[in-house]
């Protein structure tokens, strides 16, 4: 069994992400998140949704935490969002997505941040 919690707590936590959370990539369930940070009902389908088409991303956006981001990059593996200084990263593996919220950080810096986790998940 996995420690999704650790991945939050000990690997996206600190100074590039203000918050994470880790979904299940086949039905949206929360595995792990930040304290007082999650998605509200029915935000992790939605979000394997846009992972299944990417182009309704970008004409959508993306949802997390109540926060609808615009999607300025978008593909079946990442997906990166924008609302004004605020931002998400969120990167799928077979298993989960991690997700990264930052805020006035560098977004290149996040999102590099969120795929390395990723990639180390796969």
């Amino acid at each position: 069994m996995t420690d999704w919690q650790s991945y939050v707590d000990d690997d996206l936590s600190g100074d590039l992400l203000t918050a994470a959370v880790i979904i299940d990539a086949t039905d949206g369930a929360t595995l792990a998140h930040s304290n007082g940070y999650g998605l509200k009902a029915g935000e992790g389908a939605a979000i394997i949704g846009k992972f299944e088409t990417p182009v309704k991303a970008h004409v959508e956006g993306v949802a997390v935490n109540g926060v609808t981001y615009k999607v300025v990059e978008a593909d079946e593996r990442s997906i990166y969002g924008k609302n004004g200084d605020t931002g998400v990263a969120l990167a799928r593996t077979s298993t989960a997505i991690v997700i990264g919220y930052y805020n006035g950080q560098q977004p290149e810096l996040a999102r590099m941040l969120v795929d390395k986790v990723a990639s180390y998940l796969v």
